[in-house]
């Protein structure tokens, strides 16, 4: 080849790869020989730099860029994965079933309920696009994976991927858990006031999903909190209605060929899961981004200068493995920065962002009493000094500094 041409081609190439997402890197040896570097399963080999507290946050699109060699998505792992939490889910089912004791019972229904969490975290990083390679394919697998649940796909995308990650704790946008402040929880009802301070306790974090979020947001929802009507979010509401159908009526008739207490049988088979399940969620999601290091804002100008995908959201660490059997969903500070990390690379993404960017990652070791303190804290929250209160507005935290400056 001519060298010119060569040159002239490769300037090319390299002056296209600086608009597109770098998975690998050509290499052109001294004997005009060429190589391709994968960087799919591997960080960048230039180093990067360990930033500072004290210097400012060097920006979401540059950390971004440092993560893109685990951006790299796989297909045959994930459908792998679906197909053995289904499996799991079946057998926990089947399980309340087969148990003659009330206890096994209830606890196999239990196991089903957390399997279906696996099962919506799976379905929740297809409705990314970031569980595999081919968006058809994602579509399809979130829709399968999202059934358990009771989880119509096009709505959560709606709500989830385009409200909640584009505007992650800015009241007024994301709902999601979202906190009064004093005087908006002053001028609520009796009755939404008692309603807030029972979803504010700890105890029922599954109340609030169900209510809040799936019934009133998700399940053929209304025009007051989705004012703009699809025929996917009508047709992705029939799927789930029909699954849950089949569901309960196969478990009927289970319970009458087995001989079995039909209302037994429906509870451990099928409410206990979805209660389970619910509770699950609405901890998850509460944990995510309830925290007393964690601001809330109220105007975007601020918002946007506090550096939002990372400062607003925790990574909660648990122990005995919890955190990898709920598919690394936990480790969520890099899932905000970048949705298009897969589950199964989201625990190398985080433990290279703590690694690199100290003190900007809220990172709190799971335990019931912080939970629960948590809980006693966070119950209203003054957006002006950025702190939360309680219920009778007295300040329960520190100002959360701003992450931007």
């Amino acid at each position: 080849m001519n060298y010119s041409l060569q040159g002239f081609a490769f300037n090319q190439i390299r002056r296209h790869l600086k608009s597109v997402r770098i998975l690998a890197t050509i290499v052109i040896r001294q004997d005009n020989t060429v190589t391709m570097v994968d960087h799919s399963t591997t960080l960048s080999p230039e180093p990067i730099p360990i930033i500072d507290p004290a210097e400012p946050f060097p920006g979401r699109k540059l950390v971004r860029s440092w993560l893109v060699p685990l951006c790299g998505k796989r297909t045959a792992l994930p459908i792998l994965m679906i197909i053995f939490d289904f499996a799991l889910f079946f057998g926990s089912v089947w399980a309340t079933l087969w148990f003659s004791s009330g206890i096994a019972k209830i606890l196999a229904g239990m196991v089903a309920g957390f399997v279906i969490g696996r099962l919506f975290i799976l379905g929740h990083d297809a409705c990314h696009q970031s569980l595999t390679p081919h968006r058809k394919l994602n579509r399809v697998l979130g829709r399968i994976a999202f059934l358990p649940s009771l989880t119509p796909y096009s709505l959560w995308d709606i709500g989830h991927n385009l409200v909640h990650h584009g505007q992650t704790n800015l009241k007024g946008f994301d709902f999601v858990w979202a906190p009064y402040s004093l005087e908006e929880y002053q001028a609520l009802s009796p009755g939404r006031q008692w309603l807030e301070r029972i979803y504010r306790s700890g105890m029922v974090p599954g109340l609030y999903y169900f209510v809040e979020m799936w019934w009133l947001r998700m399940y053929f929802p209304t025009k007051t909190y989705m004012g703009a009507q699809r025929p996917a979010f009508v047709w992705d509401g029939l799927l789930v209605s029909a699954f849950g159908l089949v569901w309960v009526v196969i478990l009927a008739v289970m319970a009458h060929v087995t001989h079995q207490s039909l209302w037994l049988t429906e509870f451990t088979g099928f409410l206990i899961p979805f209660v389970f399940w619910n509770f699950m969620i609405g901890f998850v999601v509460y944990a995510h981004h309830t925290h007393t290091r964690v601001a809330w804002y109220d105007n975007k100008v601020e918002w946007t200068k506090a550096q939002p995908f990372v400062s607003t959201t925790v990574h909660l660490i648990f122990r005995f493995k919890v955190g990898a059997l709920m598919h690394h969903i936990m480790e969520h500070t890099a899932h905000h920065l970048d949705m298009g990390i897969p589950l199964y690379r989201l625990k190398e993404a985080q433990d290279f962002l703590e690694n690199h960017l100290p003190g900007r990652i809220v990172v709190q070791p799971f335990s019931w009493a912080w939970y629960f303190k948590t809980a006693r804290l966070c119950k209203l929250y003054d957006f002006k000094s950025r702190c939360w209160l309680d219920f009778d507005g007295k300040r329960t935290s520190q100002p959360v500094a701003s992450f931007g400056a």
